[in-house]
């Protein structure tokens, strides 16, 4: 299902904060953190092993992606797999706003999504979903500040949303204009196990399901196996364009972290050299 909070062009230091829980199925294989390859474009993030997606990932030249399931009863079974979003915007060359009103034509071939596509040169971050059903595609360009996403639309006061959202504001306000300790974000923040009052559910799916995802940090025992958060995420853009990307995730049972950093490579205009 998934969950995300993050600080878009409000901080300042990061022009983006943004933390992530990947919530799957824990004997789906998953391929951790790293640089990878897909048509010719580098990416970095984490890689689901059995349709060849992601949930969350960056790229050298400043386009970051990332995604949340919607919450809904039905499911088309034929669907093409949402962790292809972001990789098509990956290997897109348009603006986030131009891939925001491309993919709209196609948006009907995924289950519930919410997607945020971002480039950080240009300081554009645009928010996509194609539910509900039988509206038209939602597009909304990020304003600056802090937004949660869950499993509704951007923003939607779910409680487990809500409790993110000010956990985040009441840590930021701690560190205040100083550097933040990524770690204890991550573990303060998103390992949070508490559950939601059932009466404060949305009544979409099962209340039993409602309410063992309504927690930020999700575990549940499912007949086909444990289902919950296999990786907790801190991707971090500073001013100066360096870029730190944290992973604590699951592996067969064990945690692991990893840290990747790297500076986004500046655009050179090739109109602006004579020859």
């Amino acid at each position: 299902m998934c969950i995300a909070a993050f600080v878009w062009q409000a901080h300042p230091l990061y022009p983006l904060l943004l933390l992530h829980n990947r919530d799957e199925y824990h004997n789906r294989p998953t391929k951790a953190l790293a640089w990878w390859n897909v048509d010719g474009c580098e990416i970095l993030g984490g890689r689901d092993e059995v349709a060849g997606g992601t949930w969350l990932a960056c790229t050298r030249q400043g386009r970051v992606a990332f995604l949340t399931n919607v919450l809904e009863l039905h499911h088309l079974h034929h669907a093409k797999t949402r962790g292809d979003l972001p990789l098509l915007f990956f290997k897109s060359t348009k603006s986030p706003m131009e891939f925001a009103h491309q993919l709209a034509a196609d948006a009907h071939l995924y289950n519930g999504f919410n997607l945020i596509v971002a480039d950080i040169p240009s300081k554009s971050m645009v928010y996509i979903s194609n539910r509900p059903l039988g509206e038209p595609v939602a597009i909304q360009q990020v304003s600056p500040g802090l937004h949660v996403l869950s499993n509704a639309k951007l923003d939607s006061p779910w409680p487990k949303a809500q409790r993110l959202g000010k956990s985040f504001k009441q840590i930021l306000n701690k560190y205040g204009k100083n550097e933040v300790v990524v770690k204890e974000m991550v573990e303060k923040l998103m390992k949070d196990k508490v559950k939601a009052d059932k009466s404060k559910l949305p009544g979409i799916c099962a209340l039993d399901w409602e309410f063992n995802h309504s927690s930020i940090f999700v575990e549940m025992d499912t007949p086909r196996g444990l289902c919950g958060t296999r990786s907790s995420a801190a991707l971090i853009v500073r001013a100066d364009v360096e870029v730190s990307f944290y992973d604590k995730y699951l592996d067969e049972g064990v945690w692991f972290e990893k840290t990747i950093d790297y500076h986004i490579q500046k655009q050179v205009d090739l109109a602006a050299h004579v020859f």
